[in-house]
């Protein structure tokens, strides 16, 4: 089986040849269909590993395959086409203010020129598996910290991409709906989309073991085991 991702002695500089290294020899791979814990204390680089894998930056050295593809050589006109297989749960959300809850979770689809007869329905029913059917018109700046995670998690699922990368996607959750977004990550996993899931919840990660990718101080200190 391909690794969806592949990482060989990766390291990440965000001021080229002057700047610390943030990531220092990375090196493991991630199967297709694979789940991962990312792990860690604040600081350690689980978010600059993310931001590789999501193609946000390139890396200073080393090579990285993501989705089949060598990043350092691929062209920025081909990146679009590539990003839009990746789905992404930011910590912050990047939700869009002046657009509804449905419209937010219906960019993805929009951008790749699904019928609106589908997106209507298949938006309707990721907003009623996330508990937010009533706030469908609502815009982020009406919803609570908790309702705009399950927003992010929706449009980022909603296309059902190749690998979804998660940046604490329980951080505002309650512990219900926390397991219900388990629920629909290992649903995804279920239907083959890679899954790489950053998180300080270690009670979440007992209670649904997997793998785990550990780093420390931008270094990956365990890459194996199960939570």
């Amino acid at each position: 089986m391909a690794d969806v991702i592949r990482c060989e002695a990766v390291g990440l500089q965000y001021v080229r040849g002057d700047g610390p290294e943030v990531l220092h020899d990375l090196s493991f791979g991630v199967p297709e269909g694979g789940f991962r814990w990312l792990l860690g204390p604040s600081g350690a680089g689980k978010t600059s590993l993310l931001r590789l894998l999501y193609l946000a930056v390139r890396p200073s050295r080393g090579r990285l395959e993501i989705l089949g593809t060598e990043i350092a050589g691929v062209k920025r006109r081909a990146l679009p086409g590539l990003r839009r297989r990746i789905g992404v749960v930011f910590q912050d959300f990047r939700l869009l203010a002046h657009l509804s809850a449905f419209d937010n979770v219906a960019l993805p689809l929009r951008i790749a020129g699904r019928p609106e007869g589908q997106i209507r329905a298949d938006v309707t029913e990721m907003l009623r598996w996330v508990g937010l059917s009533a706030k469908t018109a609502s815009r982020p700046p009406e919803l609570s910290g908790g309702e705009q995670q399950r927003v992010a998690i929706a449009r980022a699922v909603i296309a059902r991409p190749d690998l979804l990368v998660a940046d604490e996607p329980t951080g505002n959750l309650d512990e219900a709906q926390a397991e219900r977004l388990m629920q629909l990550l290992q649903e995804m996993n279920r239907l083959g989309t890679t899954v790489l899931v950053a998180t300080h919840n270690e009670g979440l990660v007992r209670r649904h073991p997997a793998r785990t990718l550990r780093l420390s101080h931008g270094r990956l200190i365990a890459d194996g085991g199960v939570g």
